[in-house]
């Protein structure tokens, strides 16, 4: 006789999980091809939207352009990251569409306005334009290519585009010309108050129409500010993207969007699985009951109460056997799957059998990288989900190992920025991890920049300067403009690489650390790489944004000498820290031989000094001293003025605990000086 094996409990759960589903479906009349939406975000985050340009956020909150206190151009997005459906083409049927959001729009300098925010439908999920009369919609060397649907909110007057005034609200279609437009200071609203503003827009598809009002109050106005008769079904592709964007050109102001909520509606339900009725009434044979005595029938009634009994019993008995195992299993891998839950609307998740292939099993020909964490190789891509050319890291399962992949995944995972590494996605499998990465053409800035002579691109003054600029811009994102601060603690030229036309993109976060903007650094394990890290970091193991901005100073400094942080001199064999060489000749009034000399002096002298001295301020050994980001990025764009640099280095005195063991060390304590018996002072000149 044969007997089959007893099926898996995990094959089990799996099998009646797909069971209950495909019958549930089936039973289901209900069912639609395509389903509404309703979207209410009383709040912001990094999860469900992405952020582009200038946009940041901050305490729930998105700004679209720039906090600046001195005049600037700039334009900023945010998209949400789901596409939404508008049209069905099963039952060909366009959604009507509603939606609500308060903004508000403020100005250090009220004589300082422009340009608008707008909320806009867009098949392209990378909706950046132009800054100024643009409002970040659309390219002003490529007028046509962006195509939207755009309720915009307009404080400046632009002729070009034929505005009425500088308040007013106007319906775009794939034009900035307006269709129409609405006078806000006919309806008492202002859009330059500094008020929160709450916007209305509704459009009914059956009946063709759409309408836009607006009120201080969280109460919908009777009259609408904008009503357009239109017929949108033309444009509302199958689905499209949402979002807000803004710009100035040449001001002050800024652009926050506060709340939002979205709701589609219109969508026909498929019609009832109609039931069999092929079998008429009358065809249905009917068994009489049989007769039985009385004692019989008492034999088998006690017969059924036993098992009435005993079946629930022995089915819950099952059941709970059944339980335990499966428990017993799920239990080695829960970490492994709350892991997963939390990054099914992030990145995208590969199977190992993929990167295997597109790696060529791993092999050594495709390694173009080591790091802290692992391997680096260049991946071939089939899928058409993604480039076709990747960079895969790789690790081995260890406890270090493991602790920087989850700590770069969820902290990347999250970021949006033009200057980042963007994460494709990642891989938990065969003892293995993986993080996949767009492929950076030019590799990393310490390749490029010490080369050997002949062997390729030479990095030209414009492309340093654009590394300097674009790196201050991310790192003013991670300090400033994140719902939490981030400190990437391994600031280095290895760090940056460089895309196809050299611009800055910073990676490697396995050092990275999350923490709120309110809160004071915590005291860790010194981590980083010598020669970038900043002399207090070194002896307090505190890592704050200021560590960040010490470590950004040594690498412009490297940009612009072409040394690396620490050197050995040909003729002495002495080693040179780069910081100190050059403010040596800042000391001696020539600090602009410290430009590389591979340049051959083709570079701006004021730009080259302002360089050197801006390296010089970040690299300042009393952190108090060090400007932010965001005045970094302010003094490369030319926004704000150059800090004063003194001719002398500062030196500065450490009076720190010296730990009495390596539990003291590690300790994430804040333990006070008084509680140890060492106390030591050390001088850093």
């Amino acid at each position: 006789m044969y007997y089959s094996a007893p099926m898996p409990p995990r094959k089990l759960l799996v099998f009646l999980t797909i069971f209950l589903a495909v019958h549930f479906a089936f039973s289901d009349p209900s069912l639609a091809s395509a389903n509404d939406i309703n979207l209410d975000f009383l709040s912001f985050t990094l999860r469900n939207f992405t952020l582009l340009g200038d946009s940041y956020l901050r305490n729930g909150v998105v700004g679209l352009t720039r906090e600046l206190g001195v005049p600037s151009s700039g334009a900023g997005t945010v998209i949400y990251n789901e596409p939404i459906t508008f049209f069905d083409p099963e039952s060909n049927v366009t959604a009507s569409f509603s939606t609500s959001f308060s903004f508000s729009i403020l100005n250090v300098n009220p004589s300082s306005y422009g340009d608008g925010l707008a909320f806009f439908l867009s098949p392209d999920n990378q909706t950046l334009g132009s800054p100024g009369g643009y409002l970040g919609l659309v390219n002003s060397s490529q007028l046509t290519k962006n195509k939207f649907v755009a309720i915009e909110l307009d404080t400046r007057l632009d002729t070009h585009f034929n505005d009425p005034n500088d308040n007013h609200v106007g319906l775009d279609i794939e034009s900035l010309n307006s269709i129409k437009t609405g006078d806000l200071l006919l309806q008492g609203i202002d859009l330059k108050s500094g008020n929160s503003i709450t916007a209305w827009i509704d459009y009914a598809n059956d009946r063709g129409k759409l309408n836009v009002s607006l009120s201080y109050s969280s109460f919908k106005p009777k009259k609408p500010v904008l009503s357009v008769d239109i017929d949108l079904s033309d444009y509302l592709k199958e689905v499209m993207y949402v979002g807000f964007s803004a710009s100035t050109e040449g001001s002050t102001e800024r652009h926050l969007i506060e709340t939002w909520r979205f709701t589609t509606s219109g969508f026909v339900a498929a019609r009832p699985r109609s039931r069999p009725h092929n079998v008429s009434d009358t065809s249905v044979t009917v068994t009489p009951p049989i007769p039985a005595s009385s004692s019989s029938g008492k034999h088998h009634s006690r017969i059924g109460f036993g098992f009435g009994i005993a079946g629930p019993a022995f089915f819950f008995v099952v059941l709970a056997v059944f339980g335990f195992v499966s428990l017993r299993k799920l239990r080695g891998i829960r970490k492994q799957m709350s892991f997963k839950a939390e990054l099914l609307t992030g990145p995208r998740e590969f199977t190992y059998k993929e990167l295997k292939s597109a790696t060529k099993g791993f092999h050594s020909s495709r390694i173009i990288g080591h790091g802290a964490f692992g391997t680096v190789y260049k991946a071939i891509i089939t899928s058409s989900k993604v480039g076709t050319t990747a960079a895969v890291k790789r690790s081995k399962h260890s406890h270090e190992g493991k602790t920087e992949f989850l700590s770069e995944l969820s902290i990347i995972a999250g970021l949006r920025h033009k200057n980042l590494v963007q994460l494709q996605g990642w891989c938990v499998a065969e003892g293995e991890l993986l993080l996949v990465y767009d492929f950076m053409p030019n590799g990393s800035l310490d390749k490029v920049l010490y080369q050997e002579s002949g062997q390729g691109t030479l990095l030209d003054w414009s492309h340093r300067l654009n590394i300097a600029v674009g790196l201050a811009s991310v790192l003013t994102y991670l300090h400033q403009e994140c719902e939490q601060k981030v400190i990437h603690r391994d600031i280095k030229t290895g760090n940056v690489l460089l895309d196809g036309s050299f611009n800055a993109r910073l990676g490697d976060f396995g050092l990275a650390k999350l923490m709120d903007h309110d809160k004071s650094p915590v005291s860790t394990l010194t981590a980083g790489t010598m020669g970038y890290l900043a002399p207090e970091y070194l002896q307090y193991g505190k890592a704050t944004d200021k560590t960040d901005v010490f470590s950004y100073g040594v690498v412009i400094l490297e940009v612009a000498c072409g040394r690396r942080p620490i050197e050995r001199e040909p003729e002495s064999l002495k080693m040179v820290n780069l910081v100190d060489w050059v403010w040596g000749l800042h000391a001696e009034g020539r600090i602009i031989e410290a430009a590389d000399t591979r340049l051959n002096g083709e570079f701006e002298e004021e730009e080259m000094k302002k360089l050197l001295l801006v390296g010089l301020s970040c690299a300042n050994p009393d952190s108090a001293k060090r400007p932010s980001m965001r005045r970094v990025l302010q003094i490369l764009d030319n926004e704000a003025e150059l800090l004063a640099v003194p001719k002398m280095k500062p030196s500065i005195t450490f009076s720190y605990c010296l730990p009495l063991s390596l539990d003291d060390i590690v300790s994430e304590g804040e333990e006070e000086c008084e509680t140890h018996t060492s106390l030591c002072e050390i001088k850093i000149d």
